[in-house]
């Protein structure tokens, strides 16, 4: 038997597909406010209380609830994890989370839609990527070193460590990739147009055939790095240092090479 009550706020017991579960109000409300949970207690919706002991019912499996509560409790703060690529999917099934901070380093996550996840500040090491939708998500300062990506456009690389990842023909249209680590990145034919590459260190990195139309190359290291035919076209280069660079056959019409050293 159970009864409507409106919310109260403070302490929350929760049900989770009979898995029984305790937080509070801010936790559920506060990191996430645009997901289901933040929703169900706005104190715009009635909820449906157990009349013996409080707890609301939600129809979703709770065996995996537990990653989700911890990625809202502890959202700022850096913490192992030991989840599977089982785990994650599940995840991302239950509710729209963050990774922030945590350890998926040696995973397999290729063919999963991953769009506009957050990852930032976890580390990737060595994940593969391969053939999943990242398009929106976030790798702010992440530590993705050897790692595979394919499709991650307008993704946000601010900071990251991508160091020897592979990027063969991925899409990264628009990304941003701002004062991120590409050192000895292989960016074959991946299309990085209007990329912001800005201050980004490709020392040694692969960029042959690559799309780069637009991109924003202001301040960026291209110190022995392989742009053999690459569409330049537009692409903004004032002031960067392409002595080392190796162009043959790149497209430069109508980039902005005022300063440039050549």
């Amino acid at each position: 038997m159970s009864k409507e009550h409106s919310y109260s706020p403070s302490l929350v017991r929760l049900n989770i597909g009979g898995k029984k579960f305790c937080t509070t109000h801010d936790t559920l409300t506060q990191r996430e406010p645009d997901s289901m949970l933040a929703a169900m207690f706005s104190g715009r919706h009635t909820l449906c209380h157990h009349s013996d002991n409080g707890y609301v019912f939600v129809d979703r499996d709770g065996k995996h609830f537990r990653h989700i509560l911890n990625c809202k409790r502890r959202e700022e703060e850096e913490f192992n994890s030991e989840l599977t690529r089982t785990d994650i999917i599940k995840c991302i099934q239950s509710e729209r989370v963050k990774f922030r901070g945590v350890n998926l380093s040696g995973l397999d996550l290729s063919k999963l839609d991953l769009s506009f996840v957050d990852f930032s500040y976890a580390s990737l090491k060595n994940v593969f990527f391969s053939r999943s939708n990242l398009h929106c998500a976030k790798f702010r300062d992440v530590d993705a070193e050897g790692s595979i990506f394919h499709n991650a456009g307008r993704c946000e690389f601010t900071g990251a460590n991508l160091r020897g990842a592979l990027l063969a023909g991925a899409n990264l249209q628009s990304a941003n990739l701002q004062d991120a680590c590409l050192v000895g990145c292989s960016f074959c034919g991946a299309d990085l147009r209007s990329a912001h590459l800005q201050t980004a260190d490709l020392t040694n990195a692969n960029l042959e055939g690559a799309n780069l139309e637009g991109a924003n190359l202001k301040g960026a290291k291209l110190v022995n790095a392989n742009l053999k035919g690459a569409n330049l076209q537009r692409a903004y280069l004032r002031h960067v240092n392409l002595r080392e660079t190796d162009l043959e056959g790149a497209k430069l019409d109508g980039a902005n090479l005022l300063g440039a050293i050549r």
